[in-house]
C-alpha cells in the first residue's frame, strides 16, 4: 500500500494531480482545498496517500497532511459517506474546522459541503462526535456545553442564555462558546440575565 508520495508536480486536472515520482506519473485524486494548496507544475510536492484497491481498479487519494487523511477515513465510517462526499467535505472545511463543527454539533456548517444534505450532516456530527474532540482546538467546556444543549440536559439558565444570544443573531456555536465562558466565570447558580450580559461582553472582545 502507498502511504506517501514525494515528487514533482507534472500537471493538474479538475479533481486530480499527476505527481511525477522518479519518472512514474501517479494519478492522485484530491479535494479542491488540497489542489489549491499544491505548487505549480515543475515544483516539488509531498502528499499523504490513501490507497483504494478494487478488483478492477486502483485509486490514490492525496492529502496535505496525515490528519486530513485520517479525517477522510473517519468520514467514510459514516453511513452514506463515500470517497466523493468525504473529499467534498474536506474541500469545503479545513480539518480543524470540521473537528470543531462536529464537536459543537454544528450540522449547518457540515452541510455546506456540496453533496451533503441535512440527513448526512446529521449522521456525521452524531456518529463522529466522540472522535472529533481530540482533533479540535476548542475549549473542552464549550464542547461539553454543546453536547448538553443538544441532549437537553443543560441547566435552564444556560439554555435560555444561549437561546437569547441566538435570537439576537449570533450563530449557535458562537452563542454556546460565549455562554460556556460566561458560565465558567460567573460560577454555578448564575442566573440567565448574568449569563447573557457576560456572554455579550465575551462576544464583543
Amino acid at each position: 500500500m502507498i502511504g506517501k508520495l514525494r515528487g514533482i508536480i507534472d500537471s493538474y486536472g479538475d479533481d486530480f494531480v499527476i505527481l511525477d515520482v522518479g519518472g512514474v506519473g501517479y494519478h492522485v485524486q484530491c479535494s479542491a482545498r488540497t489542489l489549491q494548496a499544491l505548487p505549480a507544475p515543475g515544483e516539488p510536492a509531498t502528499l499523504s496517500i490513501e490507497t483504494y484497491v478494487r478488483e478492477d481498479q486502483l485509486k490514490l487519494f492525496g492529502f496535505t497532511s496525515d490528519i486530513e487523511r485520517e479525517w477522510f477515513r473517519l468520514l467514510q465510517t459514516v453511513q452514506g459517506v463515500g470517497a466523493k462526499v468525504a473529499l467534498s467535505v474536506l474541500g469545503t472545511l479545513k480539518a480543524s474546522e470540521l473537528a470543531s463543527a462536529i464537536a459543537m454539533r454544528d450540522k449547518a456548517t457540515v452541510a455546506r459541503a456540496p453533496g451533503v444534505g441535512a440527513k448526512v450532516a446529521e449522521r456525521i456530527v452524531t456518529e463522529l462526535k466522540d472522535k472529533a474532540p481530540k482533533y479540535s482546538a476548542l475549549d473542552p467546556a464549550v464542547i461539553q456545553l454543546s453536547g448538553a444543549l443538544e441532549e437537553r440536559r443543560a441547566p435552564q439558565p444556560v439554555t435560555d442564555a444561549v437561546s437569547a444570544l441566538v435570537n439576537l443573531g449570533y450563530g449557535p456555536p458562537q452563542a454556546a462558546a460565549a455562554i460556556a465562558t460566561a458560565s465558567r466565570n460567573a460560577g454555578e447558580g448564575a442566573d440567565t440575565a448574568t449569563l447573557i450580559r457576560q456572554g455579550l461582553q465575551e462576544l464583543a472582545r
